[in-house]
């Protein structure tokens, strides 16, 4: 048996596969988030790793006593800044989190070809903006810092004891030289970053460390078994697809979206905010398009009007159009790069429902993809046909929704909801060694194709133009307030 870890936003999940890749078990526990001012997104490190002592706890005993070989996955960019103890400085500071904005322009005006090196333009999401930002606003936590990591290799040390990442999550720092696939002394200088601070760069499948005894003993696993290095969200969600050859693709619809394509070669694309970045398997890299909303805003208006989702939902699927939503709550990444924007729903009547504001959400997020397809196209990438991962996929009608505003068909299989976390155990059972990479990391059976209904209706395209205006009359309403 092959223990994957997913620390995601909202919550850690696990699952556990059989050395034939099936599906055993799954486990889930939601973690607390905090938001000190606007735009500041944190949480601590210490409920990860309660979080992922429970998940683990609550598996069968005969079930942790099989498992062999443990991997990692988890959110990216978080910057967790430990000192010479090991111990962490203050909380982390996540990938959604906005107060790195002035660092961002500083890092560029110093260095215009630091995007080229590191994949993307720098954006206040990434971490090494905030270890500059944390030098300057936080000077006495900046002087403590002796390690940086990142959110899954934090659950990895906490397991195994070492200071080790993966190609995939450095891709997502800024500090990152991504064709040379190793940290960039130059990077680091531009940030207030020392490169000992960071960790050892493993690929995903190699064995960061073993099982601590103690930890073992804790959890109710067998000391010492290997602990792979693991991957970054999007490439573990790559890994659990079995999109790890170039051209093979996926979209996630989680806590935050993303448009995500292999590739062969390191292929920046700067100027339309694709992201470039390194895989987390050997010689491959990976073009993403990151969207910080994804299927956030969904479980956003649930919240607000204290209603279930699936009804929301269910009303939503007989509302006919009518008002629309520009999905930024926490600023958007591809294609603006501006954490600063916010969101909000344009064309209210009092003819509205609660389902047509569902609907309108919904609508936003395919027409947020469809942004990112276009994107990508502009750089002459045109998927036609991808997979789907992440909770939001347990949607039909967003599914569809996003199948015909981007003309790509998508494919759903059994595990789209697992995802990352399958990745993680799938990276666990190569690093163990009982199975080869290409024997492992195959492609899901695809049980529902959602194919576009052919070119878009007027309609429709209407409302994705008027969408697409929203973004700057928003903003330009947003800087009145300031």
């Amino acid at each position: 048996m092959y223990l994957g870890i997913d620390l995601g936003t909202s919550a850690v999940k696990l699952c556990v596969i059989d050395a034939e890749g099936n599906l055993i078990a799954q486990g889930s526990k939601d973690l607390p988030i905090s938001h000190p001012f606007d735009g500041a997104s944190e949480q601590n490190c210490e409920d990860w790793w309660e979080a992922t002592r429970a998940c683990i706890k609550a598996l069968d005993p005969a079930l942790r006593a099989a498992i062999k070989a443990i991997g990692l996955s988890g959110q990216m960019h978080g910057a967790v800044v430990l000192d010479a103890q090991r111990k962490p400085v203050r909380p982390v500071i996540l990938w959604n989190d906005a107060r790195a904005d002035v660092e961002c322009s500083d890092i560029i005006a110093a260095d215009p070809s630091a995007a080229q090196r590191a994949g993307v333009l720098p954006m206040p999401g990434f971490t090494a903006p905030k270890i500059l930002w944390l030098s300057r606003h936080e000077p006495e936590a900046h002087a403590k810092i002796r390690h940086v990591m990142l959110p899954k290799d934090y659950i990895g040390l906490c397991l195994h004891g070492k200071c080790v990442t993966d190609p995939s999550d450095a891709a997502g720092t800024s500090w990152f030289d991504e064709a040379a696939r190793c940290w960039s002394a130059r990077l680091c200088e531009l940030t207030a970053t020392e490169p000992a601070w960071l960790p050892r760069v493993l690929h995903g499948t190699d064995v960061a460390g073993t099982l601590l005894p103690d930890i073992a003993i804790d959890l109710g696993l067998t000391p010492d078994i290997p602990v792979a290095a693991g991957a970054g969200d999007g490439a573990a969600g790559a890994v659990g697809l079995g999109a790890v050859q170039a051209g093979d693709g996926f979209i996630s619809l989680g806590t935050s979206g993303q448009l995500f394509v292999t590739t062969d070669a390191y292929r920046p694309n700067i100027e339309n905010r694709i992201h470039a970045y390194a895989h987390t398997v050997p010689d491959h890299w990976f073009q993403m398009a990151a969207m910080l909303n994804g299927a956030r805003p969904m479980a956003w208006l649930a919240d607000l009007l204290n209603r279930p989702i699936d009804l929301l939902l269910a009303e939503a699927a007989e509302a006919r159009p009518g008002p629309l939503f520009l999905p930024y709550l926490t600023g958007e990444r591809t294609p603006h790069g501006d954490t600063t924007i916010r969101g909000g729903f344009a064309n209210l009547g009092e003819g509205m429902s609660q389902g047509s504001l569902m609907r309108a959400v919904l609508e936003a997020i395919a027409f947020s993809f469809a942004d990112a397809a276009e994107a990508f196209a502009r750089a002459g990438t045109a998927p036609t046909s991808l997979l789907a991962i992440g909770g939001g996929t347990r949607s039909d009608l967003l599914m569809q929704m996003i199948a015909d505003v981007t003309g790509i068909t998508l494919g759903r299989s059994d595990e789209a909801v697992v995802g990352p976390a399958l990745g993680a155990a799938r990276l666990a059972l190569v690093a163990c060694g009982d199975k080869p990479m290409e024997a492992v990391m195959q492609r899901p059976t695809v049980r529902h194709w959602f194919k576009p209904k052919g070119a878009i209706d007027q309609g429709t395209q209407i409302r994705l133009e008027a969408y697409r205006a929203l973004y700057p009359a928003l903003r330009t309403v947003q800087q009145k307030l300031r």
